[in-house]
């Protein structure tokens, strides 16, 4: 019986769903994290009787067929880079940026990730780093001596060292054509892909990219109403499936009794 088959494939993009809905909520706190939601697709189709071919008369053509669909599957899990709330830190290292763009993050390996979560401190060198302690692309170093540091809207970065103050550089960001193609690492990080295509690195506050707010955060972008309210008619559709196969499974029983 079919129906067993079709409802345990909804059972299963199901809990999917309810794996990505749970892995939101549990990420409601963390900075710069993008809600990610389930997407999915209907599976092949068998056909009983084709449509738009002639009768068995050939007297005319069959307006309608009987296609019966086989279930459905995850077509993809969608990052929604949607803008977060800003939150004062008070902290003069930590950067939000409102609009798009990426920080620009050096790995081990030297290769460039991409991050929006800016809640960044200076190493034992002065250096400007993540909190895992990878350097922030391009480099800035901050002199040990410095009373205050000041980053402004398009990313330039001073320092106040005896009063007067000197530019120790400027912050670029790094743009994608598709930001849902980025691949993500865990600890705020993300890698570019094929899908996401290269990186479009410009300054700060110019058209197309976001703009720097010091001492702010971006908070992630989960909405938890919105979350309760998926959870509900994920449990609601997993239970309907259940059902389903329950149902399957009693109709079964009485073919087979009838049988003996």
């Amino acid at each position: 019986m079919k129906a067993l088959a079709i409802a345990a494939t909804g059972m299963n993009a199901q809990q999917t769903n309810l794996e990505v809905i749970a892995n939101n909520i549990a990420n409601i706190n963390t900075t710069g994290y993008k809600r990610a939601r389930a997407e999915f697709s209907d599976l092949l189709y068998q056909t009983e009787r084709a449509q738009g071919v002639p009768n068995r008369g050939n007297q005319a053509i069959v307006p309608e067929g009987a296609i019966i669909g086989l279930g459905v599957k995850t077509a993809a899990v969608r990052n929604l880079h949607i803008q977060g709330e800003l939150t004062s830190t008070g902290n003069s290292f930590d950067v939000a940026l409102v609009g798009r763009g990426w920080f620009q993050i050096e790995a081990p390996d030297g290769s460039t990730l991409y991050t929006r979560s800016g809640a960044f401190n200076t190493n034992a060198d002065g250096q400007l780093v993540t909190l895992d302690g990878y350097s922030v692309v391009p480099a800035i170093t901050v002199p040990a001596d410095a009373t205050a540091v000041t980053i402004n809207r398009s990313g330039q970065v001073f320092a106040t060292v005896d009063n007067q103050q000197q530019e120790l550089g400027q912050l670029t960001l790094a743009n994608f054509v598709n930001e849902a193609g980025l691949e993500p690492l865990g600890d705020n990080l993300f890698r570019e892909t094929d899908a996401s295509g290269p990186a479009n690195v410009g300054t700060p506050d110019e058209a197309g990219f976001a703009y720097m707010q010091q001492s702010y955060l971006e908070a992630s972008n989960v909405d938890p109403v919105k979350e309760i309210t998926d959870l509900i008619s994920a449990q609601r559709a997993y239970e309907m499936n259940s059902k389903i196969i329950q149902a399957a499974d009693e109709m079964a029983a009485v073919v087979s009794k009838n049988l003996r």
